[in-house]
């Protein structure tokens, strides 16, 4: 099977609410095992996590918060999805969606110099297309602290109901003046008590930041750029558990891209800004041993990257394995660990 093409998703598999609402804690999702050494696919409860990591294994996680980066008006809905590089607290690239029953679809409305009226007073004014679903609009007031007052979480069609948002924080979550439109979801199943097993065994947790814009489950695009930091204490304990024979596992992702574009062709170093970056199984993976992550929809570009660190003949496993065992899909469902 080519996972990035060929297998179908049940409907029945995509995770409709946080388990907590299905009678489970925020650790209780199931957790798919591929190991590339041996082939091997194995099935676990999240918290075997720290059984499946030895003393000196390095989890780097992502810090972003989660922005109530939706806002509803009476037909369409603005998703917000990450400022420009060089701009201002007021101009975004924003998505315009068409309400549809209890989701949205992409609304292909709009013209340039067009303004939409917003709750609270505010306006929107559309300024040129950014890509074929992205405008690059201008809010009358700075975008975060109104997504604070007006916003809700981005939810798609199928979570059949709003969740605060604090279902859509990570426990890594920190600095909540700033945020991605998206959960970095590889970490929504840790828990405090989990982090402190894991640390207790010897495993070594560090962070990075990538703020994710909005998703494209209609058009599978590759991401566009993103703000991301990888502080030095990350980049030089990466060197190290290198250096020493460690792994290097990350929760995410947007770990990796961040990881991938502080990589200067020999280490890992501190850097921030803005990343394009795009893994490929063409380029490679150069920074880390092992993924963390969620089960992605087919032709999902994630896959790449999957593909990329695992194999292709692993993840044909993996994947079918999680489709024959009822493993759920999507942000609130269950994760998948890849080991070398």
């Amino acid at each position: 099977m080519n996972v990035l093409l060929d297998f179908e998703l049940p409907a029945s598999l995509e995770a409709r609410e946080p388990p907590e609402a299905r009678g489970r804690a925020r650790d209780g999702v199931r957790l798919l095992v591929g190991r590339r050494a041996d082939g091997q696919v194995s099935h676990h409860g999240f918290g075997d996590l720290p059984d499946l990591l030895s003393p000196g294994d390095l989890l780097v996680v992502n810090t972003s918060a989660t922005l109530p980066a939706a806002v509803r008006l009476d037909r369409i809905a603005v998703h917000f999805s990450t400022p420009l590089p060089g701009g201002d607290d007021r101009t975004w690239l924003v998505e315009l969606r068409r309400r549809a029953g209890k989701g949205s679809e992409p609304y292909r409305g709009g013209s340039p110099g067009e303004w939409i009226p917003m709750p609270g007073g505010a306006t929107l004014t559309l300024a040129a297309r950014h890509t074929g679903r992205l405008w690059r609009a201008r809010l009358s007031t700075d975008v975060v602290p109104y997504l604070r007052r007006h916003g809700v979480p981005i939810r798609y069609g199928y979570v059949r109901r709003d969740w605060p948002t604090a279902a859509y924080q990570t426990v890594f979550a920190s600095d909540r003046s700033t945020g991605g439109a998206e959960m970095p979801s590889a970490g929504r199943p840790f828990t405090p008590e989990l982090v402190t097993r894991l640390v207790s065994r010897g495993v070594l947790v560090t962070p990075v930041t990538l703020h994710t814009g909005v998703a494209s489950p209609e058009a599978h695009e590759p991401p566009y750029p993103e703000r991301y930091e990888v502080p030095e204490a990350t980049a030089a304990l990466v060197g190290h558990v290198r250096d020493r024979g460690g792994r290097v596992i990350a929760v995410g992702t947007t770990v990796v891209r961040a990881l991938e574009t502080a990589f200067d062709g020999e280490r890992v170093r501190a850097s921030r800004g803005w990343t394009e970056h795009v893994v490929t199984p063409e380029h490679g993976v150069h920074t880390v041993d092992g993924l963390l992550t969620g089960l992605h929809e087919p032709r999902s570009s994630h896959l790449m990257m999957l593909s990329a660190i695992a194999g292709s003949d692993l993840l044909s496993d993996v994947y079918a394995a999680a489709l024959a065992e009822g493993y759920l899909w999507h942000e609130f469902g269950d994760l998948n660990l890849l080991l070398p």
